[in-house]
C-alpha cells in the first residue's frame, strides 16, 4: 500500500463526468438512505436522514448534488468499513457528511476515484473530489486533513451544514420503492455480496441467455469475471510475476485486470493492444476477448474505450 503524508491533498477532477448513471434496476438499487433533501431547506443547510450513509454507483449523482451544499468524505472500503472515520466525522457536527461505499460492489466509482487499494478516503466538494489518502489514519491525524479540507470547501463557497431531519423537526419525503431486480439479476447481486462470484458468473450467463440483449447482465458478468479472476491475488504477486516473466501471456493480462480493477484504464488498454501483434491466433483471441470485457465494464461512452476499440479493430483487419 503507498504511504500517503496525511496533510497531502491530490488535485481535484470533474468526478461528474466520470461517474456514469445506471439504468433504473442496476445492481446497487436506487437512492442511499442517507438522503432526504439533498437540495437543502436553505442556502447553506442540508437535511438528511443521517450524517453517515451507504453510497453507491446508482446514487452517487446525489451524493455530488449534496457535496455543493456540504463537503461529503468518501470512504471505498473492502469488507467492513472504518469505526473510527465515522467517530471523527460525527465530531463535525454536520460541517460533513460520510459516504460509505463498498468497493468491490461498486467499479464505476473504484474507475472514478482511480483506487489503488482499499480503504481509500477522498472527498467530495462542489461536485469535484479531492483525493486524500489511503489506508487508516490516527484520528488525530485524519482530523488535521479535514480540517484542510473545510479550508477547501470554505474557498470554495461550500459551507453549509447537514442537518438530520430529527433534529430540524421535518420529516424527510419517503424515497420511491425501487423497482425489484429481475431474478437472475438478484440472485447474481446476493452471490457477490457472499463473495460468491462463481454463482453470481452463473446467474448473469443464465440471464445472458434467456435474453442476449440484457446489456446489464452483460456488463454485469464482465465485471463478477474480473472479480472472480483477482480473488485471493494480491497487486505485488500480480506485478512480480509480470516482471519476471514479460513473455507470459497469462501474466499480462492478470497485470491488465489489476489496472482495470483500479480504474487505469488507458494502462490496460495499451498493455494488451500493444502485445497483440505478436501473438499467434490463439493469444489474439484471448486478448481481444479480455479487452471487449473491459469494454464492457467501462461503458461505450467512455472516450477510452472509443479508442482503444479503433486501435483494436486497425490491428484486427
Amino acid at each position: 500500500m503507498t504511504d500517503i503524508p496525511p496533510t497531502q491533498l491530490r488535485g481535484a477532477v470533474d468526478l461528474s463526468s466520470l461517474v456514469k448513471k445506471p439504468a433504473a434496476g442496476a445492481a446497487n438499487g436506487g437512492n442511499a438512505a442517507g438522503f432526504a433533501d439533498a437540495t437543502g431547506t436553505a442556502a447553506q443547510e442540508a437535511v438528511v436522514a443521517s450524517l453517515v450513509f451507504e453510497g453507491n454507483d446508482a446514487n452517487f449523482g446525489q451524493v455530488l448534488e449534496l457535496s455543493r451544499t456540504v463537503p461529503v468524505i468518501v470512504e471505498l472500503y473492502a469488507g467492513s468499513a472504518s469505526a473510527a472515520l465515522e467517530r471523527v466525522i460525527l465530531g463535525y457536527q454536520g460541517k460533513f457528511v460520510l459516504a460509505r461505499v463498498e468497493a468491490r460492489l461498486n467499479p464505476q466509482l473504484i474507475q472514478a476515484f482511480q483506487v489503488a487499494a482499499a480503504p481509500t478516503v477522498a472527498a467530495v466538494i462542489g461536485g469535484r473530489p479531492v483525493a486524500l489518502y489511503e489506508g487508516e489514519l490516527p484520528e488525530a491525524e485524519a482530523k488535521s486533513v479535514f480540517d484542510q479540507v473545510l479550508a477547501i470547501a470554505a474557498q470554495n463557497g461550500v459551507s453549509g451544514v447537514a442537518q438530520t431531519a430529527g433534529e430540524t423537526g421535518t420529516e424527510p419525503e419517503p424515497e420511491p420503492a425501487d423497482e425489484p431486480l429481475p431474478p437472475h439479476h438478484q440472485a447474481a447481486f446476493d452471490a457477490i455480496d457472499r463473495g460468491d462470484f462463481a454463482a453470481a458468473i452463473a446467474e448473469y450467463r443464465t440471464a445472458i441467455a434467456q435474453d442476449p440483449r440484457d446489456a446489464l447482465a452483460v456488463a454485469g458478468l464482465a465485471q463478477v469475471s474480473l472479480l472472480a479472476r483477482l480473488d485471493g491475488k494480491t497487486a505485488d504477486d500480480i506485478r512480480a510475476d509480470a516482471a519476471e516473466n514479460p513473455e507470459s501471456l497469462e501474466a499480462q493480462l492478470a497485470v491488465a485486470d489489476l489496472d482495470v480493477s483500479g480504474g487505469h484504464l488507458e494502462d490496460a488498454f495499451g498493455r494488451l493492444l500493444d502485445l497483440f501483434p505478436g501473438l499467434d491466433s490463439k493469444g489474439r483471441d484471448a486478448v481481444r476477448t479480455r479487452l471487449l470485457s473491459y469494454f464492457e465494464i467501462a461503458g461505450a461512452d467512455d472516450p477510452r474505450v472509443a479508442s482503444a476499440r479503433r486501435r483494436l479493430t486497425s490491428l484486427l483487419y
